[in-house]
């Protein structure tokens, strides 16, 4: 989160960008053969499997290296849970101090974000274009087989065999591999363990995990009005007594409501209607994330398209609730539907260090950190424990490089809600702007440390690798 262009060279950039963002990406025509059989092998330094705003980051510092660098992306639209899940209510990361901790290329979101310019969806597409500029990317494709070899050490990702909509059938080679989807596209074909999710939290042995949000989309919603009539209501203890926990509004952000949406009934028992997260995106326009489906499968197509079926089918229900209940909601309309979900968790593998809980709580730090963790330990809802659980408010903590790497393999990296943490660590780790930070600070790692594998780096290399991170990308990670 920082170059500088002139205004025609970035208007023409956004533009391809945009292009590509909005297109069906196809093999290129060097990749399209008339059978559909393997062909000659391609060789890259980073290949990134999904588009999610983490991985892109990190394939954009490594792009800038010099690096050779390919983005495969299994969904037939780039942008993950930001742009396709239209993920627009950002969650800040703080100290205990109330200090930020987003820091990198993720804070220009963010500063626009708070600002008011990064607010709709046109504004956050042109942000994430910015960010895959330059950054080859193929959408739509399918992972047909991985091939894997012992080493000395552990094992190595070899070759990685894919075919796109025209079903020709390429292989490649890769000096690092990326983890970049939020149901482990290329990691769940490489046998390592999984790391135990949110049936910890009460001692059963059958995955469970937190649900996914369909975001609501509102307009002709009159904000100043919510505004003013939460301000007659303070101090904010009695907004809270009347509303719920954690209601607050201000000219940019509301949150809580819990006491009146625990009240709606949803038509359909797979979704719930939790405290509501609202984000004011100016003329009268409203985004939020409040709408749980829980059961989503997020690897199987099938499940997704039930569950983002049911979110839509749910929401003129809910915007009639919200039209009789809230203030400022009461001419309010739907205003289009997100085509995906976000999704807060599913199956994450064994990395080379899992965060724990003490971890967390105790603010270490570590030799390696790739970021820099804040955000309270928040554990979404399940079907087993609706309204989600919180364990406290860690300080500033570190995330290390080797909570990125998974554990068995030499050359393989996960990204964004794929990090190594235990369930209660995961719920602050998981959070995009942490996780944002590691990404790309791994690009830079990628692109500066050729001479090195990322297994290879010790601790006096990570003295220096923090002095550079400081001085010329202003990232301290201490």
């Amino acid at each position: 989160m920082f170059m500088q262009f002139r205004k025609s060279h970035r208007i023409k950039s956004c533009l391809a960008a945009l292009v590509l963002l909005s297109a069906t990406v196809l093999p290129t025509a060097a990749a399209v053969k008339p059978a559909a059989t393997s062909t000659a092998l391609a060789s890259y330094d980073v290949v990134v499997i999904g588009s999610e705003i983490q991985g892109a980051l990190l394939a954009k510092e490594a792009v800038r290296a010099g690096l050779k660098v390919l983005m495969l992306d299994p969904r037939s639209k780039p942008g993950g849970e930001l742009i396709q899940g239209q993920m627009f209510f950002l969650d800040d990361v703080n100290d205990n101090k109330q200090r930020s901790l987003v820091q990198g290329e993720i804070k220009n979101l963010f500063n626009g974000y708070k600002a008011g310019t990064i607010r709709k969806a046109a504004d956050f597409q042109k942000y994430y274009a910015k960010v895959i500029q330059g950054i080859p990317l193929k959408s739509g494709i399918v992972l047909d087989r991985v091939d894997t070899k012992d080493t000395s050490s552990g094992k190595m990702l070899s070759a990685l065999t894919y075919h796109g909509k025209d079903g020709a059938k390429v292989t490649i080679q890769s000096r690092y591999w990326v983890e970049n989807t939020d149901y482990n596209a290329l990691s769940g074909k490489l046998k390592e363990a999984r790391i135990p999710g949110m049936e910890t939290i009460y001692n059963s042995t059958v995955p469970d995990y937190m649900a996914a949000t369909y975001m609501l989309n509102f307009r002709n919603v009159d904000w100043n009005l919510l505004h003013q009539r939460i301000l007659e209501d303070y101090p904010l203890t009695n907004v809270r007594k009347k509303y719920g926990p954690n209601t607050y509004v201000d000219w940019h952000f509301a949150t809580g409501f819990s006491n009146i949406t625990n009240r709606y009934s949803t038509k359909d028992k797979q979704l719930r209607l939790r405290g509501l997260n609202a984000s004011y995106q100016k003329n009268g326009q409203v985004i939020i994330n409040g709408l749980l489906i829980y059961d989503v499968n997020p690897a199987d197509p099938i499940s997704v398209a039930s569950a983002v079926r049911k979110g839509k089918a749910e929401a003129p229900h809910i915007l009639s609730f919200l039209r009789k209940n809230i203030p400022g909601f009461a001419k309010a309309e739907l205003n289009g539907f997100p085509e995906y979900l976000y999704i807060r968790d599913y199956n994450r593998y064994e990395t080379k260090y899992v965060l724990e809980y003490t971890d967390l709580m105790s603010s270490r730090m570590f030799w390696d950190n790739v970021s820099i963790g804040g955000y309270s330990i928040d554990l979404q809802g399940t079907r087993a424990i609706p309204t989600g659980i919180g364990f406290g408010k860690p300080d500033r903590y570190g995330l290390p490089l080797r909570s990125f790497e998974l554990k068995s393999y030499d050359n393989v990296l996960v990204t964004g809600k794929n990090v190594g943490a235990r369930i209660k660590a995961y719920g602050s780790a998981r959070i995009m702007p942490t996780t944002a930070l590691a990404a790309q600070t791994i690009g830079i790692i990628l692109g500066r440390e050729r001479s090195k594998r990322l297994d290879d780096l010790n601790v006096e290399d990570f003295k220096r690798i923090r002095a550079y991170l400081k001085k010329d990308y202003q990232i301290s990670l201490q």
